[in-house]
């Protein structure tokens, strides 16, 4: 069910296409850490990417957050394993030692690459988003 709204909900948007901010569209608030800092977050791109992906722009996908389509690949795996297994009556053990590694290297990789993509991404901030900035001054 989550899967249905969020993929509703990324092919009602429009990508942003300066990589970010597509969230916005919904009425919610810039990213801090690009107001703030001027840097991306881990997350900073993600719902421009699944959007883009969504709409079949898959440049802007890859650019807006590299590990963005391939999460909403996964994704959508996991939403259709899970409906298979409701409609069969089957439980599937999400507690197994492979899958606590998986999704804790899953959660590093994905850590990693933001932390990486923060220090060496500067001058993030849109024009909107410098002028919010400038405002505040």
């Amino acid at each position: 069910m989550v899967w249905v709204a969020i993929t509703a909900i990324g092919l009602h948007l429009h990508a942003d296409p300066q990589g970010h901010g597509t969230h916005q569209e919904l009425g919610l608030p810039p990213c801090p850490s690009a107001l703030l800092f001027d840097r991306p977050c881990p997350g900073c791109g993600l719902t421009t990417s699944w959007t883009a992906l969504l709409h079949g722009d898959f440049k802007l996908a890859f650019s807006a957050h590299p590990l963005g389509p391939p999460m909403y690949l996964i994704y959508t795996f996991s939403a259709f394993v899970a409906l298979y297994g409701f409609v069969r009556s089957r439980h599937f053990d999400l507690t197994t030692r492979t899958m606590s590694r998986t999704l804790s290297a899953l959660a590093i990789i994905f850590l990693a690459f933001g932390v990486t993509r923060m220090i060496l991404t500067p001058h993030f901030r849109t024009a909107k988003e410098a002028s919010m900035i400038a405002g505040l001054r």
